[in-house]
């Protein structure tokens, strides 16, 4: 098992008990990922700032049923809309490579020798750091580009409508990895009639190409927090590229879908943050999960500033 120390940062093996099923930890992620030991993680999935250029901001918002409400749904009924926290970050980049070279750098190298790898990003960065991966992995490690596409939100007129993620996936050494291919979800055939009752019942494997919503604002699975991902799609990607007990690293964890999704399958899980929203977020989703530690959370973050250098 793992442990990562709480003061040094050093991610090393445990026994059974210091090691703790999760770790969240506050600061910035390129002094976590310098503190890492070697072959470390089993599996790393980073969703990075996007470079769109613009704060990233999202107010949380709820409806009730009101008879004086500003909305009208199903039925006639009648809502009104309270408003509840908002969580914003800056995603503008004079160098967005310079930014993330480092951090992947230091990825490749606490991933372990039979280990994956998968950088969500979108149509603006994507091309440029595809080349920097390969340089880092070596283009025989690239396995995949997967689109995410979703049908939400507007439509420019003076253009296609950009409606898709792209993440980039690579394994440490293409002749031995992880993908557990028969227990990955299936999905529907879209001509059932044309492959036998068997087959349909059964579904087919998921392309690179995956359609799944976003997380709709003020849904269940909603925490609140800007760029939310929908927790289906690291399932997906958990379940394909780990086994139970393996670890599982994201050190952009946002509200944490990676850890959410991660313990629900059995994995360990190290997430890292340097935004307070972020971990607050991490705190109230993970109420619920046994053993996960919080390492200088936001509220005493002093405590751990001299481990930072």
């Amino acid at each position: 098992m793992l442990w990562c120390d709480a003061y040094t940062g050093v991610v090393t093996n445990a026994s059974s008990n210091q090691a703790h099923f999760g770790q969240v930890y506050f600061g910035d992620n390129l002094a976590f990922l310098k503190r890492m030991a070697d072959a470390s993680a089993d599996l790393v999935y980073i969703d990075p700032p996007f470079n769109t250029g613009k704060a990233q901001r999202k107010t949380r918002t709820r409806t009730r049923s009101s008879e004086d409400g500003d909305r009208t749904g199903f039925g006639g009924r009648r809502y009104v809309t309270e408003l509840g926290a908002s969580t914003e970050y800056s995603d503008v980049f004079d160098d967005y490579l310079g930014f993330l070279e480092p951090r992947l750098r230091e990825a490749y190298r606490v991933l372990k020798p039979r280990g994956s790898f998968y950088l969500h990003l979108d149509y603006r960065e994507v091309h440029y750091c595809k080349v920097l991966m390969d340089q880092i992995f070596g283009r025989e490690c690239f396995q995949n580009e997967i689109i995410w596409a979703y049908d939400y939100g507007g439509r420019p007129k003076n253009r296609w409508p950009a409606k898709h993620d792209n993440i980039l996936y690579y394994v440490k050494d293409p002749a031995h990895f992880t993908f557990n291919r028969d227990a990955i979800d299936r999905i529907p055939y879209m001509a059932p009639g044309l492959v036998g009752p068997e087959k349909a019942a059964r579904g087919k494997l998921p392309t690179d190409t995956w359609w799944q919503t976003i997380v709709p604002p003020g849904g269940r699975e909603s925490t609140g927090y800007a760029t939310q991902k929908p927790i289906a799609i690291l399932r997906r990607i958990i379940t394909a590229s780990s086994n139970a007990g393996d670890v599982v690293l994201d050190f952009f964890a946002g509200s944490g879908t990676t850890g959410a999704a991660a313990a629900e399958l059995g994995r360990r899980f190290i997430l890292v943050d340097e935004n307070p929203q972020a971990i607050e977020a991490m705190r109230t989703r993970f109420v619920d999960i046994e053993d996960v530690e919080f390492v200088g959370s936001s509220a005493n973050a002093g405590d751990i500033g001299g481990a930072e250098g």
